[in-house]
């Protein structure tokens, strides 16, 4: 659901930002006063995960579409909202600048229509109230469909809403919305059954890695000190990597050929999924992706080789470790009980 440049008017692309800005810097503030250094290798770790299960995308039986991870819900689950929301924009920034996914124009709403719900509402308004009386796999198997069905609901409809306020008569609001919502329950479903099998290993292997599991309770045995999963809390966090890793080395060569929900979406209503902007911003915004993306579409720049694509997956997957660990230590992430002590 990365929406493009041309899907956006600058204005329209101004305000996103800014109100992205505004929950970034909320959630930078709320995260450097958590005390839980633990979890500065566990940001980096899952959001290569979410990085490289979005290369894989899935056919929508019946429609020509496909879909992907979005990833939110699964972040915040593991995160909570705040370290969930940052370390998406982790996973958007590397896409849009290294690989050309999604317009850097386009970047404010691409971070509020498919991090933002999912971090927030769906960990905040979902996983949370349901979870209040402890934690279980039924419940967890519930709030990740559930969730990721409303939030990417939300998403799909912020897309047509920015793109009516943009202006985008290729793309007319009741039309789009009439595709865009359907399509993108049917993916929201899909995503919801990925992700709880996801937390589901994790509260086997290490139920204390998910948020709130030691306030909800997890029944855990040996005195409340969560030694009862099936790994150890660095196992755990290793198997997710290793399965970053194949999933962005190796499982994205598998990944369905066809557009995915928007894409699809837009071929139904303006009959392409290419659609053209003009103005100094759009081209500003255009050359400045040129720079940086180093591997555009996930491939050697002129190669469509298999191999460009795993390289992409692995080489994406470690800049995004890189970026959310490097800023946990610059700006001062889970450190408040050292620097209230020193």
């Amino acid at each position: 659901m990365h929406m493009a440049d041309a899907l956006v008017a600058p204005v329209v692309a101004g305000t996103m930002y800014v109100c992205s800005g505004a929950a970034m810097g909320c959630s930078i503030r709320k995260v450097r006063l958590e005390s839980d250094p633990k979890k500065i290798p566990v940001m980096g770790v899952m959001g290569a995960f979410v990085f490289a299960a979005q290369m894989i995308n899935f056919t929508v039986p019946g429609t020509g579409s496909s879909g992907h991870l979005c990833g939110g819900m699964l972040l915040s689950a593991v995160l909570g909202p705040e370290a969930g929301f940052l370390t998406m924009i982790g996973v958007l920034l590397v896409q849009c600048l290294m690989f050309a996914d999604g317009g850097l124009l386009a970047l404010g709403c691409n971070i509020w229509n498919m991090a933002f719900y999912g971090c927030f509402i769906g960990a905040m308004v979902i996983w949370k109230q349901m979870m209040k009386k402890g934690i279980s796999k039924r419940k967890i198997m519930a709030a990740s469909v559930l969730g990721c069905m409303v939030t990417l609901q939300l998403g799909a409809f912020s897309v047509t809403l920015e793109t009516l306020a943009s202006g985008i008569t290729e793309l007319p609001f009741g039309a789009f919305v009439a595709v865009m919502q359907p399509i993108h329950l049917a993916i929201g479903l899909v995503e919801g059954l990925i992700t709880a099998a996801v937390l589901v290993f994790i509260h086997e292997a290490r139920p204390e890695l998910l948020w709130g599991c030691q306030t909800a309770g997890c029944g855990f045995r040996n005195g409340g000190t969560g030694k009862n999963g099936w790994f150890t809390y660095k196992g755990t966090v290793a198997a997710l990597l290793a399965a970053a890793a194949v999933m962005g080395g190796l499982l994205s060569l598998a990944a369905s050929s066809k557009p995915d929900g928007l894409e699809w979406s837009m071929e139904q209503v303006a009959r392409t999924s290419e659609l053209e902007a003009e103005g100094d911003a759009y081209g500003i915004a255009e050359r400045i992706q040129e720079a940086t993306a180093v591997l555009p579409d996930y491939a050697w720049k002129d190669s469509e080789s298999a191999a460009g694509t795993a390289f992409s997956g692995i080489v994406g997957g470690a800049a995004v470790i890189l970026l959310c660990v490097g800023c946990c230590f610059l700006f001062r992430f889970f450190r408040h009980r050292t620097a209230k002590n020193g």
